[in-house]
């Protein structure tokens, strides 16, 4: 079959999925991608409410990988904002910038729990905890534990809903990688953003670029361009089953709003959630791919934004808040991002990010009452006052998250082989990969598996075998071959401490 007989077939119309259809149509090749909400942008859509506009989640554009920027490039143009940053961390009532400078941590800290927190770190140097099995062990050692207990462990156990002495060491080593105490001061006295090898921390970067109405106006773009070029992106189209003859993938069967239909493709690539894509085929997968996909679980979310009569509150992107008191984990001030974010110059709107699991208390409230925590977590903080709020929106969005819990990677291997075992579909994305990737990562695990319907021969799994700390992006900005530098894109997210079986 030559490449321009090809009927792709793409399930969600997030970054993995448009990327792909956009490959696809450079080529040539006319795509049909599938999207059960009304919406296309999957976790980086922007949401619009009155006029405001606001993202799930803050989401920064800023990569090394040479293709993911062109294609931003190429979509937006001039509505690609380079924007300053600033971020801080708020913390026993005061304000520390992230990343620390050496003056105003030294002032919100004390003298006496400076002395204190370098105390705890020459006790953690001579005499670390050992066997080094969880998180705050693992930064207890490096940091000591009183700075720990102050930057670490509240927002940390916010975020993943598991204390930290149930997170498996392993994660941090990653995702702080080459980060001490040490360090930190040496970047908050000389404003470094390097570590040790000269490599660029990103966590550490002082500028992005940015769409000019949030990440969701670019795929919104990709969208329309997909569609001028004869492919088709069907919205509110729900994945029922997966059908396939015990080799291959034959068909989709869909629900619209005109009924159920099945649509029929010679190439498949998902970004749906694992757990959901392999529940869905039929006839049924086999019973221990099937058990396999649902032992994978998903860390949830959901933003309050709240319309707020001042024209400024605060001057930051975002605000990490490590405070236990309160439910809140971050905020976002999105006229901060781009002035546009916000119609009226009069007033602000701020995201307030609650991390969760679907059909918990959070989730489960409704949005009047969450509106109303906004408020009174804002004022309690100080960041606004609740007679000031004069409006609210509730955005929830399931499966923001992929778990690494014990025996996580085992299923992944157990339906990747599955998978690999079917000649026509890729699994692309956060989700359908079950792997906490950034856009960018996203992106490029999509790009390749348009190649590969053009006829090359990725591996989308192996772009991911070196676990290094993804924050650190190392080297000049590589095209699609540079497989090692794909791989320093991939994040990890924490899994729980394995213990061995009571006797």
């Amino acid at each position: 079959m030559s490449t321009l007989q090809k009927k792709p077939v793409i399930i969600g119309a997030g970054p993995a999925g448009l990327t792909a259809a956009f490959e696809l149509c450079k080529a040539g090749i006319r795509s049909i991608v599938l999207e059960k909400d009304n919406i296309v942008g999957g976790i980086s859509r922007t949401v619009q409410y009155r006029g405001y506009h606001f993202d799930i989640g803050g989401h920064r554009f800023f990569t090394k990988v040479k293709p993911v920027e062109d294609m931003w490039r190429e979509v937006l143009q001039a509505d690609f904002l380079h924007c300053q940053r600033l971020s801080r961390i708020y913390y026993g009532k005061k304000f520390f910038y992230y990343p620390l400078k050496a003056g105003n941590a030294l002032r919100n800290l004390g003298i006496l729990n400076a002395v204190l927190i370098l105390l705890s770190y020459l006790k953690a140097q001579a005499w670390p905890s050992k066997p080094e099995t969880n998180f705050e062990q693992w930064v207890s050692n490096r940091f000591g534990y009183r700075l720990y207990s102050i930057f670490f462990k509240s927002y940390t156990e916010k975020v993943w809903g598991m204390p930290c002495t149930e997170i498996s060491a392993e994660w941090p080593a990653q995702r702080i990688k080459g980060l001490s105490l040490l360090e930190a001061v040496k970047a908050a006295l000389l404003q470094k953003q390097t570590n040790k090898d000269g490599d660029i921390i990103k966590t550490l970067i002082d500028a992005f670029d940015y769409p000019r109405k949030g990440p969701g106006m670019m795929w919104e773009r990709v969208a329309n361009i997909v569609k001028e070029s004869g492919s088709e992106v069907r919205l509110n189209a729900e994945t029922l089953n997966i059908l396939w003859d015990g080799t291959q993938v034959i068909g989709v069967r869909i629900k619209t709003d005109k009924g159920e239909e099945v649509v029929e493709g010679t190439d498949f690539v998902s970004s749906m959630p694992i757990r959901e894509l392999i529940q869905r085929f039929d006839p049924p997968a086999p019973a221990e791919v099937v058990k396999a996909a649902e032992s994978l679980k998903y860390r949830d979310f959901l933003t309050v934004a709240l319309v707020v009569n001042k024209p400024d509150l605060f001057p930051d992107n975002w605000i990490y808040i490590h405070d236990p008191d309160v439910k809140l984990g971050r905020i976002q001030n999105f006229k901060n991002w781009s002035p546009e974010m916000v119609p009226d110059p009069a007033k602000s709107c701020l995201g307030l990010e609650y991390f969760c699991f679907e059909g918990d208390g959070l989730w489960t409230m409704s949005d009047q009452d969450l509106i109303a925590l906004g408020k009174k977590e804002l004022e309690t903080l100080g960041l606004a006052n609740a007679v000031d709020i004069e409006d609210g929106a509730v955005v929830r969005m399931p499966k923001a998250y992929p778990v690494y819990d014990p025996g996580y990677d085992l299923a992944v291997e157990v339906v990747r082989n599955f998978i690999q075992s079917l000649s026509n579909i890729q699994l692309v994305g956060r989700n359908g990969m079950h792997k906490y990737n950034n856009q960018d990562h996203s992106m490029l695990t999509a790009m390749l598996a348009a190649k590969n319907i053009l006829g090359h021969n990725y591996d989308l799994w192996s772009v991911n075998v070196d676990q290094e700390y993804q924050e650190e992006i190392k080297g000049e900005k590589k095209g699609l071959d540079d497989l090692a530098l794909v791989a320093t894109t991939q994040p990890r997210v924490p899994r729980r401490v394995e213990r061995a079986p009571k006797p």
